[in-house]
């Protein structure tokens, strides 16, 4: 029985310090990432500002007439759905 609690303590604490390990190995990576910054952050954006720009609607062609600016697109598409869902 003594063994078998020695057993349970020995293997309890080897958990505590492999999560005490983890920790710190975690923490010691965020100051480094903030010490030193994101080596990818210059192409990560450009290609979310390529993404964005490639998502944005510049004009519609509607019935023939060409519709440009933020709030005339959004007034179209507002328009068209609430005719199109409207009983």
């Amino acid at each position: 029985m003594e063994e078998l609690e020695e057993m349970r303590n020995i293997t309890h604490d080897i958990h505590s310090l492999s999560r005490v390990s983890a920790s710190i190995t975690w923490q010691q990576s965020r100051t480094r990432w903030l010490k030193d910054g994101d080596a990818n952050s210059k192409y990560f954006h450009s290609i979310l500002a390529g993404c964005r720009r490639r998502n944005s609607i510049v004009s519609l062609l509607v019935n023939g007439t060409l519709v440009e600016g933020v709030q005339p697109i959004r007034n179209t598409i507002f328009s068209h759905f609430k005719d199109h869902f409207a009983v």
